[in-house]
């Protein structure tokens, strides 16, 4: 599986290559993160398991890539048909690293999770989580990012396992993916679902707050804080709505970002 391993900095044996599907993981809360460590277990029957995360927590970054310093890898655990390695990078570079650096074929599915954290909404904007779906949309492998409602470290992710490894089953089986788009999966914290719902996102804003505090050395600084606030709180088909009503939300998510049905608006407006 892995193609350039005279480039790799550490001595490792290659995963075998055989006909099972390979699956290319990450996220963005870190490679220790229960989440991701989880997600890896739920998927390991499905085929060859790739993880490739941040050494460290890069939430909220979006689909940022690392251009000012180098870039390292470290191999974490290997065993037959499982792989885990650390990047200082951003989620984003753990694909494109993959793909550039590790692969010698296409992985057949990326999965981003699974997060600390719900993603719905807007906040598809900001998260590194589905930062590292669209990259895997923009190589149009599928990809999917899920997303728990619990920001605690020990969250469980048991209730997740039956909904993600059935979603990725069928992912794994589809003979046609849309190209250019991936799945933004939210689940609800709760021991058992009422459901599974696809719709859209939620339409609204986060009303960031800076919290200003004080260092040990008496020089202030600025913590961010806020809540999301939705504007459409009685729309029957958005996330935010079905989440608070015990469903998992999928939610398809395009990396095209054209808004042409403007255009007529921005012609009058610009004058052309």
């Amino acid at each position: 599986t892995f193609a350039s391993l005279n480039r790799f900095p550490h001595d490792m044996k290659k995963i075998i290559h055989s006909q099972r599907p390979l699956i290319l993981i990450t996220n963005d809360d870190g490679i220790q993160a229960r989440g991701l460590q989880q997600v890896a277990q739920f998927l390991k029957p499905l085929g060859d398991i790739v993880v490739v995360a941040p050494d460290g927590p890069r939430s909220g970054q979006s689909s940022a890539i690392t251009v000012t310093v180098p870039l390292r890898m470290k191999v974490i655990d290997e065993q037959e048909g499982f792989c885990q390695i650390s990047t200082n990078g951003t989620p984003v570079d753990c694909i494109k690293l993959s793909m550039n650096i590790l692969f010698d074929r296409r992985p057949d599915l990326i999965v981003s999770g699974i997060n600390h954290g719900s993603n719905s909404g807007v906040s598809v904007v900001y998260s590194g989580t589905m930062g590292a779906v669209f990259e895997g949309a923009l190589l149009h492998i599928p990809s999917i990012g899920f997303s728990l409602c619990n920001h605690k470290a020990d969250a469980d992710f048991a209730p997740c396992r039956d909904l993600v490894v059935d979603i990725c089953r069928k992912a794994l089986a589809a003979k046609q993916w849309p190209q250019g788009i991936g799945l933004n999966v939210n689940i609800p914290n709760r021991p058992q679902l009422n459901g599974v719902k696809l719709c859209r996102a939620a339409q609204g804003y986060w009303t960031e707050e800076y919290d200003c505090r004080v260092d040990p050395h008496g020089r202030e600084y600025f913590w961010l804080t806020g809540t999301f606030k939705n504007n459409e709180p009685d729309a029957t088909d958005t996330d935010e709505y079905w989440l608070d009503r015990g469903y998992a939300t999928i939610v398809p998510c395009s990396t095209d970002c054209s808004a042409v049905g403007t255009a007529p608006e921005f012609a009058s407006i610009l004058n052309l």
